[in-house]
Order: structure tokens, then C-alpha cells, then sequence
């Protein structure tokens, strides 16, 4: 056997890694800590996409009982009732996966097991918040 046939051998028989398409995203299974990761990013930058415009409501909301009137109008659609629940669900994941980012930062739950329990947490607790922040929206209560 030749050096090269030897080297050739050797290479065919290591794992090769390669990076995802995009076409594969969705396919591709992610651990529960991974799919915490891309949402916290993914929250991050909505918020602060959004943030300029969060300002001028607040804003508007603040002016006069006449442009609180007129915000209190436009947030009764439920289109736009649908579109605060999206960023009220980004801000409950964004601070509750920032809270367990935190904990990991100061060697909390670094093992396999907790990491998975951390992660799904994040998902039950801004889940159920999520909810009920909702259910308020929506006027059930």
C-alpha cells in the first residue's frame, strides 16, 4: 500500500462537517438550546428594529387625551392586536432567555441535562406569559 492510498484511506473515514443550506433549515433539528439561541436573536433585533416606533406610540399615547384616544382606536383592530402580541411574545422570550443566559454566564446549569431543562423553561415560561398577556389583550379578562 502507497503512502497516498494510506493518506486517501485515513481521510475517507473521518466524519466531514459541513454547513447547512438554506434550504435545509427547516429539517435540520436543532436541541432545545439552540432553537432558544436563534429566537433570543431573533427577538433581540425585531425589538430593536421596532423600538423607534414603540417610542412614538408611547409618545402619542402621552400628548393629549385626544391622541390617547386616537391610539386607543387604532389598537382596538385585531390585526394590530396580533402584531402587539408578536412583540409582547419577543419581549417575554428576550428577557426570560436573557435571565437564563445569565445564570449560564455565572456557571449555572452548564451541564447537558439542566441546559435542556433551562431552555425548554424559557419556552414553557414565556409561553404562559405569553398567554395570559394575550388573554388580557383580547379582553377575556
Amino acid at each position: 500500500m502507497s503512502m497516498s492510498t494510506a493518506a486517501s484511506a485515513t481521510r475517507k473515514s473521518r466524519p466531514e462537517f459541513r454547513n447547512i443550506h438554506v434550504t435545509q433549515i427547516l429539517s435540520y433539528r436543532l436541541p432545545p438550546a439552540g432553537i432558544v439561541s436563534i429566537l433570543h436573536r431573533i427577538s433581540g433585533a425585531a425589538l430593536f428594529l421596532v423600538l423607534p416606533f414603540l417610542l412614538w406610540l408611547f409618545d402619542l399615547s402621552l400628548t393629549s387625551e385626544i391622541s390617547f384616544e386616537h391610539l386607543r382606536g387604532v389598537v382596538a383592530g385585531g390585526f394590530v392586536k396580533l402584531i402587539l402580541l408578536g412583540l409582547i411574545w419577543a419581549f417575554l422570550h428576550h428577557l426570560i432567555a436573557g435571565i437564563r443566559y445569565l445564570l449560564l454566564d455565572l456557571h449555572i446549569g452548564l451541564d447537558p441535562t439542566p441546559s435542556r431543562a433551562s431552555a425548554l423553561a424559557v419556552f414553557a415560561v414565556s409561553g404562559l406569559l405569553t398567554l395570559v398577556a394575550g388573554l388580557r389583550l383580547f379582553g377575556v379578562f
